[in-house]
């Protein structure tokens, strides 16, 4: 459901009962608490019944109140500021081991987003990155890393990579003064999401450039400009951005890219190993 849940809350008002409005008014006003809340604590916290939380999903046009729960979610996911992450992650984590929450979370967004990972649109960016004249990867904030990590393994394998550095607005754009139709533009943004990459992508696909979108869901403003979106899960945890399923996804693109273009690459690597080897670019280990 793509509607804002707050909307659909003001907008079913008029049909609530008291208890419905109550859970609506705590809701309103305490969005970022109710987005981690079970519907039994949900409705002790308002002073009704669980029965009546689950109705009110429904009331909403949910299938039940997991869904509702999971539109809370990701509505916060890019309202929130980072002292509220922190908060709702102090309340979401509880007494819980930190080490260990993070580490379940991490291994559940890894497999959110392999079972529903869409491996067509995967073996189509694949096809678009192998046959562009040029690779630009953009990615900004806490996705400059993914951007860098990607920009790396493709330097290794192909001429004609640049990845996109942000320091002002006008800079970013300059690097793709002379995108075209021949070009692919990777775009990789997750909550909260940056202005400064979906403004270059808005430019990169206005100039024609086929645009591939590593982001959350398919209703985040990268997606949506995207000829070809790439989900992955991603999370908070505090002020830190869970990035762990991104860069799995990346990884596999990699090395599917690498599938496509293997003669290049072990040419590449070969050379490679050869240099390494006489510039003592790595250190020995002795046996």
């Amino acid at each position: 459901m793509d509607k804002d849940i707050l909307s659909l809350i003001e907008a079913s008002k008029s049909g609530f009962s008291k208890g419905q409005l109550r859970i609506a008014s705590f809701i309103e006003q305490n969005f970022d608490k109710a987005a981690f809340m079970t519907a039994s604590k949900l409705g002790e916290t308002t002073g009704v019944s669980e029965s009546t939380v689950v109705r009110f999903a429904s009331e909403l046009g949910f299938e039940g109140y997991p869904e509702m729960r999971l539109a809370l979610q990701e509505m916060i996911r890019n309202r929130l500021t980072s002292v509220q992450r922190m908060e709702v992650a102090k309340n979401v984590m509880g007494t819980r081991d930190v080490l260990t929450a993070t580490f379940q979370a991490d291994m559940e967004k890894i497999r959110l987003t392999l079972e529903s990972v869409d491996k067509d649109s995967f073996a189509a960016a694949v096809a678009k990155i192998v046959g562009a004249k040029h690779i630009y990867i953009l990615g900004t904030r806490t996705s400059a890393a993914l951007s860098m990590f990607m920009g790396y393994y493709f330097n290794l394998m192909f001429e004609n990579v640049r990845v996109l550095y942000e320091s002002s607005n006008s800079e970013i754009f300059e690097q793709i003064l002379r995108i075209s139709s021949d070009d692919v533009l990777i775009g990789i943004s997750f909550p909260r999401y940056s202005r400064r990459t979906i403004r270059a992508v808005r430019y990169a696909k206005s100039s024609g450039a086929a645009v591939v979108g590593i982001t959350d869901a398919a209703t985040s403003p990268l997606a949506k400009l995207a000829d070809i979106s790439l989900l992955a899960k991603s999370d908070m945890v505090s002020f830190v951005d869970s990035l762990v399923a991104p860069l799995s996804l990346i990884n596999a693109l990699v090395a599917a890219v690498g599938d496509e273009a293997h003669d290049q690459l072990f040419n590449t690597f070969g050379n490679l190993e050869r240099v390494w080897e006489e510039y003592e670019v790595y250190e020995k280990i002795e046996e």
